[in-house]
This record gives structure tokens, C-alpha cells and sequence, in this order.
């Protein structure tokens, strides 16, 4: 992602019924990650959603951080063994979700339907503050 490296960015974190443990333990890490300072650029660790939110197709949770924290974010989601989605919170909610994306394992199927419109992201405001 090219973008400053204090640029807001999101992560949503998914897992399927059999992967519940692994999304808890990671949820666990990071939110202590966060609460203890250890991660000052992970800004937010959201909510554990049971169901499908917005344009996403399976349970997840959100986090928020800065770009210059992806290089202490992208492994521990990767040794999760949990897909995700990475991307940057610009004004380009489609975008965002779609070309300037990083997938880490199987991409899903989002429903684009449900984006922002060019020039609108409702993600941006909320960046840091709070999830879905």
C-alpha cells in the first residue's frame, strides 16, 4: 500500500464456526496489544460479530490501525491461520475494498452493493472510535 505511513487502515478478520478459537485468541492478543500501549499505531480492536456485517459474507471483527503498523500486524494474522482483509480507509469505500486491498488467505465475495458512494466513506470518521 502506498499511502503515508500514518494513514488509518482497517483489517476485518474472518473465521467460519471452526475457526471461533482461532479468531478469539487473536482478538484476545491484539486487544491486549492495544490496551497495554504495546501497539500504539493499533488504534482499535472491535467487536466479535456471530454473523455477517455489512459487506462482509462471515462472522469477523475489525481492527483499526495506522499503515506504519502492518509490518507488527500482517504476521500475527498470518500465523492465525485466519483470512482477512487489509486496506487503507480513504474516500473510496469501494476501492478500498476492492484494488487497494491486501487479502491474507482465500478472498471471499464481498456485497459491493452496500459500499459508500465515491466521496463518502462512512469508515473514515469512525477510524479508532468504534466498528460496525
Amino acid at each position: 500500500m502506498i499511502f503515508a505511513d500514518d494513514a488509518p487502515c482497517h483489517a476485518h478478520i474472518y473465521h467460519a464456526a471452526d475457526q471461533r478459537a482461532a479468531s478469539d485468541t487473536l482478538h484476545a492478543h491484539l486487544t491486549a496489544l492495544q490496551t497495554s500501549g504495546a501497539m500504539p499505531d493499533l488504534r482499535m480492536v472491535g467487536k466479535l460479530r456471530e454473523r455477517p456485517v455489512g459487506p462482509h459474507p462471515l462472522p469477523q471483527f475489525e481492527i483499526h490501525f495506522l499503515k506504519r503498523a502492518l509490518p507488527a500486524i500482517l504476521p500475527l494474522i498470518e500465523a492465525s491461520g485466519l483470512r482477512a482483509l487489509v486496506h487503507p480507509l480513504t474516500d473510496d469505500d469501494l476501492a478500498d475494498h476492492t484494488t487497494l486491498a491486501l487479502w491474507i488467505g482465500e478472498p471471499l465475495d464481498l456485497d459491493l452493493s452496500v459500499m459508500d458512494p465515491p466521496g463518502v466513506n462512512q469508515g473514515v470518521p469512525r477510524f479508532g472510535k468504534r466498528d460496525f
